[in-house]
């Protein structure tokens, strides 16, 4: 039966449907030939609905609507102006100031492709002014955005959270030592980068110019204190702090910056509903296929057949990197959670592996993934948004991926890069 599902599944892939239907087709053929017919349907759609009835789930459109509202108003030029006044000075500052943007508008957004839209559009041309090569600054947006997968709020951490029952609230937190960490080797290619290709500086910004570069992005500075502060000050729930996103973009975008009106809201709002239609129409078709491939133990007899249960801890976090990174390479970040979670999930249990730690690296994989050749959806954004051909996009990458695959081998044998803000925060977790 495997074989049949993930053969009408590729089928459907190479004639060009769209991930739902391949999905849907999958669990559809796994239901006929479990229960013999067409008589168990309404199991199937019971699961779909029980796949997006987790409350956590709403805090996904909540987070793209606040993202989608600071990148149409003034929230990310405000932060992009208070990093260039603090670091555009140094060799290869504009790169950096580019790398901590795209980290912290990630503490706003949690959406790889909105980072690449907000903040790829005003630095680019600045960076081509400044002399940066275009494959590198094409590079470094797509994989900068990256970091705003791991640091919170993170849908991916969601969509994972809800899949393998995990606490959102510590994946969240766990998701900040990679993130930063990432940031600071970025940083050091970059500076690297300017070094060797005669990049020159950007004029040093006064105290007094800092000092304003602050005061216009303490406004927008107000989102990660609402996220990380009010979800770990107990007194929001990740949910609860996706709505209070929304209400504050709204105001500073409408009432304090008035850069919104009523029809910008409502085109943003439709915007955000069809985004969130797609991932629902997801995240549901996925919910039932991973009920079929766990009650056909379809999972447990890949792993046997594998022998990825014989591997010890190491080996399944690389195992599972691997598996993740190159699912990504070919097919949306949601998708590929929803499909490879429940697979690796009875070998997770069966070595004891801390599951915030298996979420993090997971996270952290579907994002290289995302921005890796041949087909990471990042890529595409950035041709969309830059209209700039495949080649030109993808040329500057190695270097980058090679740093976020480092990245991943160190999270896998030095654990504490995520869970040390986790233990902190949750001391009952730590060990």
């Amino acid at each position: 039966m495997a074989a049949a599902i993930f053969s009408i599944m590729i089928v459907l892939l190479l004639l060009g449907f769209p991930m739902m239907v391949p999905l849907i087709a999958g669990a559809l053929v796994g239901f006929v030939t479990l229960f013999g017919g067409l008589g168990q349907l309404e199991t199937m759609i019971q699961q779909m609905m029980a796949g997006i009835r987790p409350a956590s789930l709403i805090a996904v459109p909540m987070f793209i609507f606040a993202a989608d509202i600071m990148t149409r108003g003034q929230s990310a030029g405000r932060l992009i102006d208070m990093v260039m006044a603090f670091v555009g000075h140094l060799k290869g500052g504009l790169a950096i100031s580019t790398a901590a943007a795209c980290t912290m508008f990630g503490a706003v957004s949690g959406s790889t492709q909105a980072t690449v839209v907000a903040i790829g559009g005003p630095l680019r041309p600045r960076m081509q002014k400044a002399g940066y090569g275009d494959s590198f600054i094409l590079a470094l947006i797509v994989n900068a955005s990256d970091i705003a997968f791991l640091i919170p709020p993170s849908i991916g951490m969601i969509i994972y959270g809800v899949v393998s029952n995990t606490s959102i609230a510590e994946l969240f937190i766990a998701g900040i030592g990679p993130g930063l960490l990432i940031l600071v080797l970025f940083a050091v290619y970059s500076w690297a980068y300017a070094v060797r290709n005669g990049v020159p500086t950007e004029p040093r910004a006064s105290w007094g110019e800092r000092l304003r570069a602050v005061r216009a992005a303490l406004w927008p500075l107000g989102f990660p204190v609402i996220i990380i502060g009010g979800i770990y000050g107990g007194i929001f729930s990740p949910t609860e702090a996706a709505a209070a996103c929304v209400l504050y973009a709204l105001i500073l975008e409408t009432l304090v910056f008035r850069e919104m009106g009523l029809r910008d809201i409502y085109r943003t709002a439709k915007s955000t509903g069809l985004i969130t239609g797609v991932v629902f129409i997801l995240v549901a078709a996925g919910a039932a296929f991973s009920w079929v491939i766990s009650f056909a133990q379809i999972p447990q007899a890949i792993l046997s057949g594998a022998g990825i249960d014989q591997m010890g801890q190491i080996g399944v976090l690389f195992a599972i990197s691997i598996a993740f990174f190159i699912g990504c390479m070919f097919v949306d970040p949601i998708v590929v959670i929803l499909i490879l979670v429940p697979i690796f999930a009875p070998v997770v249990a069966d070595v004891g592996l801390d599951p915030v730690l298996v979420g993090t690296l997971i996270t952290l994989q579907v994002a290289i993934g995302s921005a890796t050749p041949p087909f990471g959806c990042d890529i595409f954004t950035a041709i969309a948004v830059f209209k700039r051909p495949y080649m030109e996009v993808i040329r500057g990458t190695p270097p980058f991926i090679l740093i976020l695959l480092g990245v991943s081998v160190a999270l896998i044998f030095f654990p504490q890069i995520a869970l040390f803000f986790r233990d902190l925060a949750f001391p009952g977790e730590a060990g």
